[in-house]
C-alpha cells in the first residue's frame, strides 16, 4: 500500500467546521489545516505492531517451536490489545475479522504523559 492508497478525510469540507473549535490548528493566513498539509511525511516510514500477548520461554524451547504449536500468552481472549507505532505505545484495540482478513480496531488513544 502506498501513500497515496490512504483515505483521508478531507479536512477543509464542510462536514466539519474547525473554525469553531477550541484548539483548532490554522494556517497563519487564518485558513484550517487539511489532510494535504501532511503530504510531506506520507513516506516517513513507521513500525506499527499489535502486540497480543507475551510469553517467557527458554531458547531450547523456543527453537522447537513448529507451525500449528501453541503458545501460552499473558492475556485472555477478548482482551484488550497494544498497539504500538515506533515502539511507543498509542493505543489499545480488538481484533476484528474483515472480509476473512485480520485487523485492529482501536477501542482507547493513550495520550503521551506530560511531566
Amino acid at each position: 500500500m502506498t501513500s497515496k492508497d490512504v483515505p483521508l478525510p478531507d479536512l477543509g469540507a464542510g462536514d466539519l467546521d474547525l473554525m469553531d473549535k477550541p484548539g483548532a490548528r490554522t494556517e497563519p493566513s487564518g485558513e484550517p489545516r487539511g489532510a494535504s498539509d501532511l503530504e510531506a511525511v506520507f513516506d516517513v516510514p513507521v513500525s506499527v505492531s499489535a502486540v497480543l500477548g507475551r510469553s517467557r520461554v527458554d531458547v531450547g524451547e523456543l527453537l522447537r517451536l513448529k507451525p500449528g504449536s501453541i503458545l501460552e500468552l499473558d492475556r485472555k481472549v477478548g482482551e484488550a490489545i497494544d498497539i504500538y507505532v515506533n515502539d511507543r505505545l498509542v493505543a489499545r484495540g480488538e481484533v476484528v475479522l474483515v472480509e476473512e482478513r485480520l485487523g485492529v480496531t482501536m477501542t482507547e488513544i493513550i495520550k503521551p504523559d506530560r511531566a
